[in-house]
């Protein structure tokens, strides 16, 4: 991280002077003469006062290309964006690490970082989430870079849009806009879609804006006969009330196609199948281990939220149990409530199911916050009372320091790699140990008229023993009270 300074004149001596993560320490060296003999024993890092107000560059964000040759595999021009957060807690790598996210974010939804500043402040700007000074200072780097977006790493209200937009003279959108764009281009089913501009619709809704002929009334004046007199509603007024009606309309369709996924629930719950819900941040791997654990065949890409639409797939244990894995959406920090909304439908399955994989990506710089974002998102949806397993995924290419940490602190977890397929032995053996059981211990003889009951027992239940006799089939199983019903009438009279 470099500190931005109003000479541009000492930042090129410095560039070429120092390393590029010893610029700060230089500018701070220039300007307070700070010395490890007089200030080594200051408590915590000290900054001068103008240093501390200062938007900070954050280095390493910009993805532009710069070969020519690489710029030919670009179907379109990219939007160039300059990145904005707002440091109001925590550390300062905490405030770069979540603004490197917002770059990967900005990345997938297909554009080219240039730059990325933050600003130090104690909660953000009211009117221009920056403050005044500031902004002023953030539209020179937008003419320097030639940026034509502005993304602010936060949720931005109307006001603090419109005034910042009139400051840097370019687009301005915050976290969430952002989000509900990549969630747009990545929905593919009908219902992920609904979700999607449903959620859209709820933002869209109080940032509605209406310029010069758009504010003029409509209807109004008397002049068109009955039913048109009084002062009418403006465009916008208008606009407002089509998108409610809409937003009506996908609610009922949403709940119509919810209904449908509620069936199939249903029956799975008749047949007493256990069912398991994969969660986890995005970009986690949670469809590479839907993959290696089932074979599905699922999309997988090194990008975020590249998989939306929740998918079921049925799986085996190693002792011969089978229960359905369902992948769900991808959570972020920060996830915007319009999302956990629309998509509450989607995420009851994590609720509904009998087992979580909280899939975490090892090899993140802090993976502690990603499981705090998404258990977060499990609180919301009301599934604390699902036990949990942590699968530290990324095993491979993790820091060993970073997973020792992990496995210390979330006790019931285990390393695995999706990728080498290292970890995934355990973790089937670990869910068939952790998936809950039929209650129910029966023997029974079945007269080979009635096999459907012993591939009930296979199906639905735990089968401990099975002997082929003349008789019929002597079966020994673990079962629900539904299925030990249907074999009472075969129970041998000594068994009783």
């Amino acid at each position: 991280m470099t500190s931005s300074s109003s000479s541009s004149q000492a930042t090129k001596r410095l560039a070429h002077t120092y390393p590029e993560g010893l610029r700060a320490d230089a500018l701070m060296e220039e300007d307070v003469a700070w010395s490890h003999e007089i200030d080594g024993d200051r408590d915590g890092d000290q900054f001068d006062r103008s240093e501390r107000a200062a938007l900070r560059r954050v280095a390493g964000l910009s993805t532009e290309l710069e070969d020519v040759t690489e710029v030919e595999y670009r179907q379109l021009r990219l939007e160039r964006v300059v990145l904005v957060g707002v440091w109001t807690s925590g550390t300062v790598q905490d405030a770069e690490n979540s603004l490197a996210e917002l770059a990967a974010l900005a990345e997938t939804a297909g554009a080219v970082v240039l730059d990325g500043v933050i600003q130090r402040r104690d909660k953000p700007d009211a009117a221009t989430y920056i403050g005044s000074g500031k902004a002023d200072e953030l539209r020179d780097i937008v003419l320097e870079t030639g940026a034509d977006t502005v993304i602010c790493d936060g949720e931005l209200s109307p006001g603090q849009l419109i005034h910042l937009e009139d400051v840097v003279k370019v687009k301005v959108i915050d976290r969430t806009a952002l989000i509900l764009d990549i969630f747009a281009q990545h929905a593919k089913s009908r219902e992920g879609k609904a979700q999607v501009a449903l959620a859209q619709m709820q933002y869209m809704l109080p940032r509605l804006r209406g310029w010069g002929q758009s504010l003029s009334r409509q209807m109004g004046g008397g002049s068109g006969g009955l039913a048109t007199r009084g002062p009418g509603e403006t465009k916008i007024e208008t606009d407002r009330r089509r998108i409610r009606e809409k937003m009506a309309k996908m609610r009922r369709e949403i709940a119509d196609m919810k209904t449908g996924r509620e069936i199939k629930r249903q029956e799975r719950r008749r047949h007493k199948v256990p069912s398991v819900a994969i969660a986890g941040y995005t970009n986690a791997g949670k469809s590479s281990l839907l993959n290696r654990l089932t074979g599905a065949g699922v999309l997988v890409e090194n990008a975020l939220f590249a998989t939306l639409d929740p998918t079921v797939r049925r799986a085996e244990t190693p002792s011969g149990r089978l229960y359905t894995l369902a992948d769900t959406v991808g959570f972020v920090r920060h996830l915007p409530h319009h999302l956990v909304e629309a998509f509450r439908s989607t995420m009851e399955e994590v609720g509904d199911s009998d087992l979580i994989l909280h899939v975490v990506d090892g090899s993140h710089p802090n993976p502690e916050e990603q499981l705090a974002a998404v258990r977060e998102v499990i609180r919301d949806v009301g599934a604390t009372d699902v036990p949990e397993i942590v699968v530290i995924n990324k095993a491979d290419a993790a820091d060993p320091l970073v997973l020792q940490r992990l496995l210390r602190i979330e006790k019931h977890s285990i390393l695995v790699s999706a990728r080498t397929g290292r970890g995934i032995a355990e973790l089937r053996a670990l869910i068939d140990n952790e998936l809950p059981r039929p209650s129910v211990e029966i023997e029974a003889l079945v007269p080979y008229t009635h096999g459907k009951l012993v591939a009930r027992a296979h199906t639905e239940g735990e089968v401990i023993s099975e002997e082929h006799t003349a008789e019929g089939t002597l079966l020994k199983a673990r079962v629900h009270e539904e299925l030990a019903a249907d074999l009472a009438p075969y129970v041998p009279a000594a068994a009783l």
